[in-house]
C-alpha cells in the first residue's frame, strides 16, 4: 500500500521535535532550559477563562456558524479598525482553529503546479512545507542579518517572475523578530500590485512590538483587494492551546475559502469563540503587561548573548525571539543547537530549521522567566568558554 506522492513533499515544524527531545532528557534527570518553543509562558487571563466556562454553562457546546459567530467576527473587524485603521465587513472574516489553517487554505486556494510562491527564508517552516505540498514552486526570499532581518526590496523584485502568484510576508517575524518598516511595506505593496500577486500577510505578532505601532500592508493602495490578513489569539493573549486564529479575506474569495473550512474543520469550537470574544472586547492591560515583561527579557537575553565572545545578536523590535549569529565561536547553528543541549542543558533551534539562510544562527525564544533566561546565558557562556 502506497502513500500519495505528495506526502513526500510535506515537511514539519522542528520546534515540537526539539521540545520532545529536551523533555526526554528531562525524564533522564537532566535540567533543561527551554528556549525552543514559540509560545508565551503566561497563563490565559482569568476573565478569558471565565468567559469560556460561562459559555459552556450556557450551552455553547454545539456546532457554530462555519465562518464563526457573528458577534466575534464583528469584534475582529472593530479591533482591526481601531488598531490598523482598516474597515472590513464582518462577512469577510473566517474564524479558524489556529493560524496554520489560514496558511494552508490560502495555499490550497492559490498554489498549484505551474505557479510559484515567494516566502521569507528564514521563515516559519510551514510556509515552505505547504507550498510544496500544494504542488507550487518555492521561491525563498533571503532575510539577512546585515539588513536587520528585513526584506531587501531590490532582491525581492528580481525573484518575481510571470509564474509568481502568492507572496507571504511576516512582520514582526518568526524566527528573526525582524519588523518591516512602513517604507518596506509600501515598496512591497507596489510590487504586489504591479505583478498582480496575492499577499498572505502573517500578522500574528502584531501586538508584540516594542516602542512602535504595527503597520499592515493592507493599508496601502491596491492591497485590500489582494491581501489575506492572518492574525489570532495565540500569541497576543497567551492562548496557544485554545487553537484560535482568523483570516480576513477579500470579498471575491471569501466563499471559496469558506468551503475549505466546511470541507475540513466545519467550524471552531463554540465556547472557545466566546473566550476569544472576551479577549478582544475585555480589558487589555494584561496584554500590555506581557509585552512590557517581554521587553525586559529581550534586553536581558540580548545583552547577555552579546557579552559572550563569538556570539552577536541584534535587538528585536517585536515578537519574542532572538536569532543570534554563532559563527564566531566556530560552530554552525545546527552544531551549536546540538551541543548546547547535550553539554549545557539549553534547548534552542538551529537556524536551518527555518531555511538555508539561517545556517550560522539559532533561534531562542525568550518566553521564559528572567531567572531561567539568566541560567541559560550562564550555561551558554560556560559552554563557549570550554570550546
Amino acid at each position: 500500500m502506497k502513500l500519495a506522492t505528495r506526502m513526500a513533499r510535506i515537511g514539519t515544524e522542528t520546534a515540537f521535535e526539539a521540545a520532545a527531545r529536551a523533555r526526554a532528557l528531562e525524564a533522564q534527570g537532566k535540567d533543561i532550559v527551554h528556549l525552543e518553543i514559540g509560545e508565551p509562558d503566561f497563563d490565559t487571563l482569568p476573565n478569558i477563562r471565565e468567559a469560556a466556562k460561562k459559555a459552556l454553562d450556557k450551552g455553547y457546546t454545539h456546532y457554530g456558524p462555519f465562518k464563526g459567530y457573528p458577534e466575534l467576527r464583528k469584534a475582529v473587524v472593530d479591533d482591526i479598525k481601531a488598531r490598523r485603521g482598516l474597515e472590513y465587513d464582518p462577512e469577510q472574516v473566517l474564524i479558524m482553529p489556529g493560524a496554520k489553517p489560514v496558511m494552508y487554505f490560502t495555499m490550497l486556494a492559490f498554489c498549484e503546479e505551474g505557479t510559484d510562491a515567494l516566502y521569507p527564508d528564514p521563515g516559519f517552516p510551514i510556509y515552505e512545507s505547504m507550498i510544496r505540498f500544494c504542488g507550487a514552486g518555492t521561491i525563498p526570499i533571503p532575510i539577512r542579518e546585515e539588513n536587520n532581518f528585513r526584506i531587501d526590496i531590490g532582491e525581492l523584485a528580481k525573484l518575481i517572475t510571470p509564474r509568481s502568484r502568492l507572496l507571504i510576508i511576516n512582520s514582526p517575524a518568526n524566527p528573526t523578530s525582524g519588523v518591516l518598516t512602513r517604507g518596506d511595506l509600501e515598496a512591497i505593496a507596489k510590487l504586489a500590485v504591479e505583478h498582480d500577486l496575492v499577499v498572505l500577510s502573517d500578522e500574528v505578532y502584531s501586538r508584540i512590538l516594542y516602542g512602535q505601532e504595527h503597520v499592515s500592508i493592507a493599508t496601502f493602495p491596491g492591497m485590500r483587494e489582494r491581501t489575506i490578513l492572518l492574525d489570532g489569539w495565540s500569541k497576543t493573549y497567551a492562548m496557544t492551546g485554545w487553537r484560535l486564529g482568523y483570516a480576513v479575506v477579500p470579498e471575491p474569495w471569501i466563499m471559496d475559502m469558506a468551503r475549505l473550512v466546511i470541507n475540513s474543520v466545519s467550524c471552531v469550537s463554540s465556547f472557545s469563540q466566546m473566550a476569544a470574544l472576551e479577549a478582544l472586547t475585555g480589558p487589555q492591560d494584561g496584554v500590555d503587561a506581557m509585552v512590557t515583561e517581554f521587553q525586559a527579557r529581550r534586553d536581558l537575553i540580548v545583552d547577555g548573548l552579546n557579552g559572550i565572545p563569538g556570539i552577536t545578536c541584534l535587538k528585536p523590535e517585536g515578537a519574542f525571539y532572538v536569532f543570534p549569529n554563532v559563527s564566531g565561536i566556530g560552530l554552525t547553528g545546527s552544531q551549536f543547537a546540538e551541543r548546547v543541549l547535550l553539554e549545557a542543558g539549553v534547548s534552542t533551534l538551529s537556524g536551518t530549521a527555518f531555511g538555508k539562510v539561517g545556517v550560522n544562527h539559532v533561534r531562542m525564544s525568550y518566553a521564559a522567566s528572567r531567572e531561567r533566561i539568566q541560567t541559560a546565558l550562564d550555561r551558554i557562556n560556560d559552554f563557549v568558554a570550554k570550546l
